[in-house]
């Protein structure tokens, strides 16, 4: 097990910035930092993407795991892991991407969502998977296709909330994905840090009332 995958097990949710403007990005890292929340990935088309993963790195790193998301191939990847990604997420299954980041030591968590897709991935290399879109699919896949793939630890993102995340942690998921339930970009722009942290924080409690 990597360093980043009990990591993710232990720390069980990523915060994922997508879109977010470099002038604000600082600021709403640190609210999700202060938050308790130690994983973000920045995704690859969001504006600046490598640059603010980078500084991250430089600013955040002895503090929490900085990631890239939406890496969608071989390209993107060589990109994040240049500009100091400590983990990739992708929505889709490239196992040259897979490849790429065990030879570099970055662990690759791609997109799946089939039973076949999920086994294929693990084949490949794949430490852990993410299972999208939950938002569409939901818990109760999720607890079906545990069942018989109970070895694969899987994070599930689209569609989590305070309301149904102990459902997903129930169901199997090792960790979740989250976007604009916890990076709310109106509060960005409004300059609503203390909401940021609030909601951040009001997550990870729950996360570990769970266990």
């Amino acid at each position: 097990m990597s360093e980043m995958l009990e990591r993710l097990q232990r720390e069980k949710i990523v915060a994922i910035f997508r879109g977010i403007e470099d002038r604000h990005a600082d600021r709403a890292a640190e609210a999700l930092l202060d938050g308790g929340i130690a994983l973000m990935e920045v995704t690859m088309n969001t504006a600046g993407a490598a640059g603010m993963i980078g500084r991250w790195q430089d600013k955040y790193g002895e503090r929490a795991g900085i990631g890239a998301g939406t890496v969608l191939d071989l390209d993107m990847a060589k990109e994040a892991v240049a500009a100091g990604a400590r983990f990739l997420i992708s929505p889709n299954l490239d196992e040259t991407v897979v490849d790429y980041g065990l030879k570099h030591g970055v662990p690759v968590w791609p997109g799946v969502m089939t039973p076949t897709e999920i086994v294929r991935a693990w084949k490949a290399g794949a430490e852990a998977v993410k299972i999208f879109p939950m938002g569409t699919l939901g818990w109760k896949y999720l607890a079906e296709i545990r069942a018989p793939l109970d070895r694969i630890p899987m994070l599930a993102t689209g569609g989590v909330d305070l309301d149904n995340l102990a459902d997903y942690f129930k169901a199997g998921a090792s960790a979740v994905g989250m976007g604009s339930k916890l990076v709310n970009l109106e509060w960005v722009r409004d300059g609503r840090f203390d909401l940021l942290e609030e909601r951040a924080r009001q997550f990870v409690e729950a996360a570990k009332a769970i266990g």
